[in-house]
């Protein structure tokens, strides 16, 4: 074992942090709050995250990182800043067993893990427009674009148990708006806003950018045959009764590779980021001899 290899503890005050931050990161609760299912999976995770912790810090390249004070209270705020107040703060801080520093030691090994898997990345050569290129042209399918419109739409719903809105009144005040936005279609984001029982009503019934397979049945056939700055007669769903607006009528096409290149950069130089990182730790684990027990 390297000279420049420390062991690296965890005291229980510092597992009782990083159980509650997966139980808040993992299922948005308490750690009070858990299931026996979810403790299982809070402290399988826990575990894991221990041994990585141990052989990462554990590497030679662990010594050739530090962790600037000013990225450690940034750290430390984000933390704070999930609860309430300073009181919650300090009531959880004690209900766990942990001071402040114990806090910022652990806050500290976390930052310097992540510090040394972004050295581990680094010393790859990074992935080239070349290599993206290449991707691209192998593998087109992936940058198919299938047809999308831009909609609004107006929704009158049905409910036979409320006065004025059943199905004959539903229908009767669609078709109302309907011939209304034929003679002022300029109207179309004041009409949703005065009529429309959807939300999409206080933006002006912007339904967005729609592709198939996003929409009730009757509403897409009726959406996909529409021409760009039309309207549609009012259309059924379970809903109740739409009146559709067609903005704009993008084809099926293959995304660009202009288009396409930055995003796909970004992706192949993560994805090889996360291979070498993986294939690094498996490494440490394996040469530090690292081995875990369920965390109680």
């Amino acid at each position: 074992m390297s000279a420049l290899r420390q062991p690296v503890d965890t005291t229980e005050s510092e597992n009782g942090y990083r159980f509650l931050r997966i139980a808040s990161e993992r299922f948005d609760t308490a750690l009070n709050d858990l299931t026996d299912e979810q403790w299982k999976e809070v402290r399988k995770i826990a575990l894991l995250e221990t041994q990585l912790e141990i052989a990462v810090l554990s590497s030679k390249e662990a010594s050739q990182v530090a962790v600037p004070e000013s990225q450690l209270m940034e750290a430390l705020g984000q933390v704070k800043n999930r609860f309430t107040d300073d009181d919650e703060y300090e009531q959880i801080l004690d209900n766990i067993k942990m001071s402040e520093d114990e806090l910022k030691a652990a806050l500290s090994r976390s930052l310097r893990v992540e510090a040394v898997m972004d050295l581990v990345a680094s010393r790859e050569t990074p992935v080239s427009e070349t290599d993206a290129r290449l991707f691209y042209y192998l593998h087109l399918d992936k940058f198919e674009q299938p047809e999308r419109r831009i909609a609004s739409h107006i929704l009158i719903t049905v409910n036979d148990d409320l006065e004025g809105s059943d199905e004959v009144s539903a229908k009767q005040k669609a078709d109302a708006i309907y011939e209304r936005l034929l003679k002022h279609p300029k109207w179309f984001a004041e009409q949703a806003l005065k009529h429309s029982e959807c939300p999409t009503s206080l933006n002006q019934g912007l339904l967005g950018e729609i592709s198939r397979g996003t929409l009730y049945p009757e509403l897409e056939e009726a959406l996909f045959a529409m021409k760009p700055h039309s309207l549609a007669e009012p259309v059924r769903s379970e809903l109740g009764w739409h009146i559709l607006h067609c903005a704009d009528v993008s084809p099926a096409e293959t995304m660009p590779l202009k288009k396409a290149l930055p995003q796909l950069l970004d992706s192949l130089q993560s994805r090889q980021n996360r291979k070498v990182q993986r294939r690094w730790v498996a490494e440490q684990m394996k040469a530090s001899g690292v081995t875990g027990q369920e965390s109680r």
